[in-house]
């Protein structure tokens, strides 16, 4: 089988030559830059320094090269603009705390504080507050809390809604020829990362990337708000639902078959040990825009529509598939009542599980290589059975993860096809 012909086996059920892999597609499968770079090293003899394609995380590009040493299968259109709110061109060197060399994109403008830290400010203007924080020795950025003060009587959901609107038809441009490039001149399955249709990420709530944001913008009170001002929370979804319509149609119409897998949602509605929300708050303030989304792709595609939502969600995986997801991420298999076995049995004849191979809160960055190794296969067997199934570990591959762990990983990969 040719990559794409894996992918597609993979998510539409069907039998396939061996597991399904993906690293880097999307921002919550990749790895960061600093076992990208070490990975680089082993496989490549290259230690050059590491793109940075997604600097809120610092993730590094998992590059052709690099994608054909590992043997993936899949490669990501991401959006032009950074969760920061600066496109990613024009790279400049930049090292990390840990010494990794990388490259950043040009408004990548940082200041610092007393600490050390490093702060990172809105579409690179140092003028303004900064929006996130990567304390001293991390590997990555953490939002500010920006939040005005909140005076009820003054709420209006369009202040949550400043940063939804029409794809320019630059960005339109930008997907299409990406997605195209990738289908013409590789054998790669192909997923595209639409914006604006992830309704109540936790991650885009502060909104890193405006310069002075309004509304709803700390993540406590935000939860606090799916509970106690839901109206308002609707008609923000409402608003953002609109346009999200809008651009699938434009986007369906410029990239058309040259995308296989549509990533849709990065919600959370998963703790380590229960629901952020109940399934009656999922299908009342969710479901609807969910549903609506994936029903228009479906319509105008034949892509495949994919939800990443962290921690033990075993309990909305059946409205996740009603809401016409084909895809679920990361497969927390750590959390409660997320055991691979029961859930493949339960649901793996209705949707792709696409992540899982291993735990990276503790078997990866803790575990001996023998104890990884252990696990991916074991993963492998069980998620891989019947087809239906994508590697990918649990979370992003954080950057000072043991490079003899990380070999492992690759290593038990490549024995599963035997």
């Amino acid at each position: 089988m040719t990559h794409r012909q894996r992918l597609l086996a993979a998510i539409n059920h069907k039998p396939l030559d061996r597991v399904c892999v993906d690293f880097g597609a999307c921002g919550q499968t990749g790895i960061g830059a600093g076992a990208v770079h070490k990975i680089r090293k082993v496989f490549l003899g290259d230690e050059s320094p590491v793109k940075i394609i997604e600097p809120y995380q610092m993730l590094g590009e998992i590059d052709d090269q690099l994608m054909k040493a590992l043997d993936v299968d899949v490669a990501g259109v991401i959006p032009p603009y950074t969760m920061f709110g600066f496109k990613n061109e024009n790279f400049k060197p930049f090292e990390m705390f840990d010494g990794t060399p990388v490259l950043v994109p040009e408004k990548f403008n940082f200041t610092t504080n007393q600490n050390g830290d490093l702060l990172m400010h809105p579409q690179g203007d140092t003028t303004v507050p900064p929006s996130a924080k990567m304390p001293k020795g991390g590997f990555y950025f953490d939002a500010l809390n920006r939040q005005l003060p909140i005076v009820e009587e003054n709420l209006d959901p369009k202040d949550n809604c400043e940063e939804f609107g029409l794809l320019s038809e630059d960005d339109i441009n930008y997907f299409a020829q990406n997605a195209r490039r990738l289908y013409e001149n590789t054998d790669y399955g192909i997923m595209i990362t639409i914006p604006g249709t992830a309704f109540g990420d936790i991650a885009l709530v502060p909104a890193t990337w405006l310069k002075h944001p309004k509304g709803i913008r700390d993540v406590e009170e935000w939860y606090i708000s799916t509970v106690m001002r839901k109206d308002y929370v609707r008609k923000v979804f409402e608003t953002q639902c609109e346009f999200a319509l809008k651009n699938i149609e434009r986007l369906a119409d410029a990239v058309g078959d040259h995308a296989h897998v549509a990533w849709i949602s990065g919600t959370d509605f998963g703790t380590q040990r229960g629901l952020f929300i109940s399934p009656d708050a999922y299908r009342e303030l969710f479901k609807p825009f969910h549903k609506k989304v994936n029903d228009l792709v479906h319509q105008k595609t034949n892509w495949k529509t994919f939800i990443h939502s962290c921690g033990a969600v075993c309990e909305l995986v059946p409205e996740f598939i009603e809401a016409g997801f084909d895809i679920l991420n990361p497969v927390q298999c750590s959390a409660d009542g997320m055991d691979p076995k029961r859930l493949k049995n339960q649901f793996g004849s209705s949707i792709v599980f696409w992540g899982g191979g291993v735990d990276t809160q503790k078997t990866l960055p803790f575990g001996t290589p023998d104890e990884v190794y252990s696990e991916v296969r074991q993963r492998i067997d069980v998620l891989n059975e019947n087809s239906g199934f994508v590697f990918n570990a649990i979370h992003n591959v954080q950057g000072n993860i043991p490079v003899e762990n990380i070999l492992a990983l690759f290593r038990a990969i490549k024995d599963s096809y035997k």
